[in-house]
């Protein structure tokens, strides 16, 4: 799985680890990849991988299969956050988001799905999204449209695989609140990019909400039950349906879409 040195990612390989599997672990940050390591037991591959990049995302399919020979499940988790005013984010801004969100799935759907299918077996892919890819809200544009796209990609990634005949079923993980590092994503962002006033004030507020938000294990264990029980949309929160069904209604009233306050 990808973004596994912190937040989810860890979270799921420790899951995962309980379950008796071997895991494959891989995140831009060597130094929070090797506290995930240290943290596991059993037979684990971890390797630092830029997910925006295609060539370490294939090599390290490769390296799965040249060690394991399968893979059964495959977690596309690694994300981060870009905020603020629409119209002052420049290219840097929508490049590494949609780089890492949106690309980094794009490109583990690629390096792996057809290696899936090729071994035969059954198997599954989670792609992680946001409740931000369902609903949208004011201050967060990059990060909405690139997760709005993960949840389409997912949708078309199940839709083919069913067309195609594939023992590999599809959940996309949509999170509210998780208490995670993503409002700190600065830290992985390429470049000495000083963060604007408009973007800090949203990362800082997002900051405070995922601080009371929900144990990254219990957001694990609901991935774990998506995937025995083939659930496709995997919500984090309650207030998953209101949401979805008020964002239906304003389609059909052809209206503004309301906008949000993610719990």
């Amino acid at each position: 799985m990808t973004g596994a040195g912190s937040g989810i990612g860890r979270a799921l390989a420790r899951r995962f680890v309980q379950e008796d599997m071997r895991v494959v672990v891989a995140d831009v940050e060597q130094g929070a990849l090797d506290e995930t390591v240290s943290l596991l037991s059993g037979e684990v591959l971890a390797r630092r991988v830029d997910v925006s990049r295609a060539d370490e995302v294939e090599a390290l399919a490769a390296e799965t299969y040249e060690r394991f020979g399968a893979t059964h499940l495959l977690c596309n988790n690694a994300g981060v956050f870009q905020g603020g005013v629409v119209w002052e984010r420049t290219d840097a801004d929508w490049d590494w988001t949609l780089g890492v969100n949106l690309y980094g799935i794009v490109y583990g759907i690629r390096a792996f799905v057809p290696r899936m299918i090729e071994q035969g077996d059954d198997g599954h892919v989670v792609n992680t999204a946001s409740y931000a890819g369902l609903v949208s809200a004011a201050y967060c544009a990059p990060y909405t449209v690139s997760k709005f796209a993960a949840v389409a990609l997912s949708e078309c990634l199940a839709h083919d695989l069913r067309a195609a005949g594939a023992r590999i079923g599809v959940s996309v993980l949509c999170p509210s609140a998780v208490d995670t590092r993503i409002a700190d994503s600065d830290r992985n962002r390429p470049g000495d990019v000083p963060v604007p006033d408009d973007a800090r004030f949203v990362a800082d507020a997002l900051r405070e909400l995922a601080s009371h938000g929900l144990d990254p294990d219990d957001v694990a264990g609901m991935v774990v039950d998506a995937v025995r029980a083939d659930r496709f949309y995997v919500p984090t929160n309650a207030t998953y349906d209101g949401l979805v069904r008020g964002r239906c209604e304003d389609m059909l009233a052809r209206t503004t879409p309301r906008s949000v306050v993610y719990d």
